[in-house]
């Protein structure tokens, strides 16, 4: 089994920064990406950015790409989630999700373990 425990949320005024992190527990062989999730009110789940564990090979949501940055730290075994040049529209829960998956941004279905997630929120 594996626990994922995202943490470092918070409120911040748009063009800020926040980083968002990741710690895993347990074992984690069976997985070879992390990735970060976020669920806005009324709007369906969306993959935000994901990093392959084994490379380090990266992908990014079309929203994201520039501003948000995805890497991890093995010795901790936590995977960070830059946010610069915050939005409003980037208000959300955000999720930490691991599973094995083949390459590129990976469906929310693809993914076996959870985070309870943690709330961003952007105000203009």
């Amino acid at each position: 089994q594996v626990q994922l425990v995202e943490s470092g949320g918070g409120s911040v005024q748009a063009g800020g920064s926040l980083r968002l992190s990741c710690a895993a527990l347990g074992d984690t062989d069976s997985t070879n990406c992390v990735a970060w999730f976020r669920q806005a009110p009324g709007k369906e789940r969306e993959g935000v950015a994901v990093i392959y564990t084994g490379g380090g090979a990266t992908y990014y949501a079309d929203s994201v790409k520039g501003r948000f940055t995805i890497s991890e730290d093995n010795a901790k075994r936590t995977v960070y989630l830059q946010m610069d040049s915050l939005k409003p529209e980037d208000t959300a829960m955000y999720y930490c999700a691991a599973g094995f998956y083949s390459h590129g941004l990976p469906k929310d279905y693809g993914m076996d373990y959870w985070g309870k997630g943690t709330l961003v929120t952007i105000s203009s």
